[in-house]
């Protein structure tokens, strides 16, 4: 359960600095966006690649950008420049 946390926050914070809205994001935001991410991620794409706490970390990291910009669209939030 805690690893699983742990791998969410890593993921969130990836997508978020792809995104260059990972400062908009508190800790939280990170862990919501990586487990939510993930499961979209592997639903569209598949669970391949190498995982950690049974989440496969390219699909969750698609998945994770995909739901920070939807996100980031739906409540105006801009890019840091």
């Amino acid at each position: 359960m805690i690893w699983s946390l742990i791998v969410g926050a890593v993921i969130g914070a990836v997508a978020g600095a792809i995104t260059n809205r990972g400062e908009s994001m508190g800790w939280i935001s990170n862990i919501l966006a990586g487990l939510i991410g993930s499961s979209i991620g592997q639903g569209v794409l598949g669970r391949w690649g190498p995982s950690l706490a049974g989440m496969a970390i390219f699909p969750s990291i698609i998945g994770a950008v995909i739901l920070v910009l939807i996100v980031s669209a739906i409540f105006g939030i801009k890019a840091k420049k």
